[in-house]
């Protein structure tokens, strides 16, 4: 297999959970524009619902103004648990890169590879999963208090709770039932990520202590174990799925509209994530920095192929970069070195050198970079530079170990972040 292929195809590995993500949460949605540097972007789904409100207010027999300020305070509610979730991540140090608006929330990602680390740690998980939900419900108890004490004559309890001909009865219902929903212990939603992290007895396992606990200690944490495993088990058979299909007869039950349109976004939704289209892959975040070879050699284009040879038998190294004066003028394979002396005999370097390359920054993402050099002719090595200096290499024959060392330690450092 040819250098360009082995790039092509560890492109292929890492770029496709990245297009998946694009195609499901970038194809079906819409931009909002960018707010404080964050991009902002609607679902279809969401806008999929203007025209339910506008026709649950045709037949309620409200104006198509009322369906859109109904809709309007949907948006609301998901923009005050998003700001909310904005804040929480400054406060965390999280530097956000983009919202998605979705009916029942918000999906983020995050602009660095040490925010999206840092945010997929245990303990700052489950942290963010409650902001969203107690904004909404703090939020709408809130406007209750000032509604109940400003008119005391409106009824909030007043059935239909979310309806185009009393908007503030709705907006104080939707926010509620937003926060509500949410916690529930089921993916996509906060609840589910939460109880995701539920801890175990299992870690303190093998140790070799054990400390007395207190009385109903012991009842307590087998109870959160069995919480906890119950709903990653939860997960994997589809307790998202139950979850959306009992908002859906409830919202039936009830003749409640938006409980039944809920519930079918989040059957979706927890579809989408089953299919892993809700989560970006760690891939795309990867820098040339974090994969490169640091430690490497370097020929020199003055040197004689012979001399080349006999570096390279004592190399791990199967391309290395050629140097005139310390600047970057080539590039040579141990393959090309040989086949070279066995075909003219012994000669220099600069002779059989690849003299067409491309270079890298150490921030450059390793995605973009494979991307742009895949069709390259020869690219068997890309050069880190750093300035006029040479800071790392990366080859296709050490890209794949790399990546899969990059992997385990992150999941090592994971569980020391809880």
């Amino acid at each position: 297999m040819t250098a360009s292929a082995t790039v092509g195809l560890i492109l292929f590995d890492l770029a496709k959970p990245a297009c998946e993500y694009n195609r499901a949460m970038r194809g079906w949605s819409f931009p909002l524009g960018r707010f404080f540097g964050v991009e902002v972007r609607i679902h279809a789904f969401f806008l999929l619902l203007l025209a339910v409100a506008i026709g649950l207010g045709s037949l309620a027999g409200a104006s198509t103004g009322r369906g859109l300020m109904l809709w309007l305070l949907l948006l609301f509610a998901v923009a005050v648990r998003e700001v909310a979730r904005s804040l929480a991540a400054a406060w965390f140090g999280l530097e956000l890169g983009g919202i998605l608006l979705l009916p029942t929330g918000g999906l983020s990602t995050y602009a660095t590879r040490e925010a999206t680390e840092r945010a997929a740690g245990p303990a700052i998980e489950r942290r963010m999963a409650v902001v969203g939900p107690l904004a909404n419900i703090g939020f709408g108890l809130l406007l209750a208090a000032i509604v109940l004490a400003s008119t005391p004559g409106i009824n909030l309890l007043q059935r239909p709770w979310i309806a185009p001909s009393h908007l503030l009865r709705a907006m104080v219902w939707l926010n509620l039932l937003l926060g509500v929903i949410n916690l529930l212990p089921a993916f996509p939603l906060d609840g589910g990520r939460f109880f995701r992290r539920a801890p175990t007895t299992g870690a303190q396992e093998g140790k070799g202590e054990r400390r007395p606990a207190a009385p109903g200690a012991e009842a307590a944490t087998g109870l959160g174990a069995g919480l906890g495993a119950g709903l990653r088990w939860g997960r994997s058979a589809g307790l998202g799925q139950w979850i959306a299909i009992a908002l859906i007869i409830t919202g039936l039950l009830l003749n409640n509209m938006w409980l039944l349109i809920m519930g079918a976004f989040v059957l979706i939704a927890a579809h989408m994530e089953s299919q892993n289209l809700l989560v970006r892959n760690d891939a795309d975040s990867v820098l040339m920095r974090d994969v490169m070879l640091t430690q490497f050699s370097t020929l020199s284009a003055s040197d004689t192929l012979e001399d080349a040879l006999q570096r390279a038998v004592h190399s791990l190294q199967d391309v290395f970069p050629v140097v005139r004066g310390g600047n970057l003028v080539g590039a040579v394979s141990r393959q090309n070195i040989m086949e070279a002396l066995a075909t003219n005999g012994n000669s220099y370097v600069q002779g059989v050198m690849t003299r067409s390359f491309q270079t890298a920054l150490p921030e450059d993402s390793l995605v973009n970079t494979l991307g742009r050099i895949s069709g390259a002719q020869g690219a068997q090595l890309v050069p880190v530079m750093q300035g006029e200096r040479i800071v790392g290499i990366v080859t296709p024959q050490n890209l794949s170990q790399s990546m899969g060392l990059l992997n385990q330690s992150r999941r090592i450092r994971r569980p020391e972040d809880s």
